[in-house]
């Protein structure tokens, strides 16, 4: 058996997570290791026995994470564990599935296997946004898929200055800005036309959303650059700056909004025969048209 000797299982409750969850739970408690529960998938174990944590005392006293969702349940947990250095492993209760990769009928094979030290670790980083209003910070969140400043429900578009490193690259009309690591190239960026790009790839794409021009394209830089977005004070609606879908800061006309690289990143665990490339043929359908 390797290290881990206390797992800590976060998710969303569903009756699916539910269903996983005592699978999970009588497997890891016949190999005698201790277990902590978040505080969502608690609820779906009925006089639960296991001590119940945040994800940042997960972090703190947890060897190994299993999250029990989809891609957006180990999104939340990665936001808060990445810091702490410990590794994750994603059994998938969602759709797609890019992070969380091990199907719920493999979770003893798998997770066995895990705990026996077959495994491979995946370091992804994430993005850090900070909303400036006159100089001072109003806001701020990290990301590991995106950082999206749009115009939200309006159907009008929003004006801003893209620099990057400083230096001024261009003024744009357009419904807003996606900003993605490598890990959210297959998400949100994907869909807005952005490229797909490997895990591994030290690189930051900017993805125009429905720009006022036909020469507005996406930008891959380089993943240590900072982006600045200036805000124009002729907007009218007060554009959100959205973090993963899932962490809203509200701007108002002439804020600005930095994204950087965070320091620290997550450890992502896969199993051993884990591969890019085929995820994105099973999940994007790759070649089908082939079959």
């Amino acid at each position: 058996m390797g290290d881990f000797k206390t797992i800590g299982i976060p998710g969303r409750a569903s009756a699916a997570v539910g269903e996983s969850l005592r699978q999970l739970t009588d497997f890891l408690s016949r190999r005698e290791l201790s277990i902590v529960l978040g505080e969502s998938v608690a609820q779906l174990l009925p006089d639960n026995p296991f001590p119940v944590k945040s994800h940042a005392k997960m972090g703190e006293s947890c060897d190994l994470i299993i999250v029990l969702g989809g891609d957006g349940s180990l999104l939340g947990a990665a936001r808060v564990l990445a810091r702490f250095s410990v590794p994750v492993l994603g059994i998938n209760r969602g759709r797609l599935g890019f992070l969380t990769d091990i199907l719920p009928d493999e979770i003893e094979a798998r997770v066995g296997a895990v705990l026996a030290g077959e495994y491979i670790i995946d370091k992804r980083f994430l993005l850090s946004a900070v909303v400036k209003r006159e100089g001072q910070v109003i806001g701020r969140a990290e990301a590991l898929n995106d950082v999206v400043v749009n115009s939200g429900t309006s159907a009008q578009m929003i004006e801003f200055d893209l620099y990057i490193d400083n230096e001024f690259v261009y003024r744009q009309r357009s419904d807003g800005m996606i900003v993605s690591t490598p890990t959210g190239s297959t998400a949100y960026s994907l869909s807005g036309g952005g490229p797909i790009m490997h895990p591994k790839l030290d690189a930051v794409v900017l993805v125009p959303m429905f720009p006022h021009t036909l020469s507005s394209r996406p930008i891959v830089i380089d993943g240590n650059s900072e982006i600045r977005l200036e805000t124009s004070d002729s907007n009218v609606i007060h554009p959100p700056v959205t973090c993963d879908g899932q962490v809203n800061i509200t701007a108002m006309p002439g804020d600005t909004v930095y994204i950087t690289k965070r320091r620290y990143k997550l450890k992502l665990i896969h199993p051993t025969d884990h591969s890019f490339y085929a995820s994105c043929r099973d999940k994007l359908g790759w070649g089908s048209a082939l079959v």
